[in-house]
């Protein structure tokens, strides 16, 4: 089930929002809290791909592996972390509108512990708080690179 969602229209071709979009060192440029990504994996972006994101919260840093679980070029990915027994499940789904990107964003939580699922709640809103407009910063990203080239 899903905890939150969103979709977006990026005035771009597909090919280039997704690659943008998939590539999870550019998170630093549409997600507000996220400070840095490496990637961990050698190759280019896959299904199994992994990096380690960190992001500051509340004057603090904090990081977590991000493993592609799906990646369908120029179609679809999801990514999914895992810390402290929540595990968080981002699905992006890209469909070609003429000349522009319909994005689909979809968040899926899922608590692994008694703890974590009673913290749960305050768990979604947290990262709905922090993640849940993100597709708005990431089409302004995506339509600023398409204006300077």
């Amino acid at each position: 089930m899903s905890a939150f969602h969103d979709e977006a229209t990026i005035d771009a071709p597909i090919e280039e929002a997704f690659a943008f979009a998939a590539n999870p060192e550019n998170a630093v440029q549409f997600m507000e809290n996220v400070i840095k990504v490496e990637k961990l994996t050698d190759g280019p972006a896959a299904a199994g791909s992994k990096y380690r994101e960190t992001r500051e919260i509340r004057g603090r840093q904090a990081s977590a592996v991000i493993e592609f679980t799906e990646y369908v070029p120029s179609a679809k990915f999801s990514v999914k972390s895992e810390m402290n027994g929540m595990e968080t499940v981002y699905h992006y789904s890209f469909t070609k509108a003429g000349n522009q990107t319909v994005i689909r964003f979809e968040c899926e939580i899922t608590a692994k512990t008694l703890k974590m699922k009673l913290i749960k709640p305050v768990f979604v809103k947290i990262m709905k708080k922090e993640d849940g407009d993100h597709l708005k910063h990431l089409k302004k990203a995506i339509e600023a690179q398409k204006q300077s080239e």
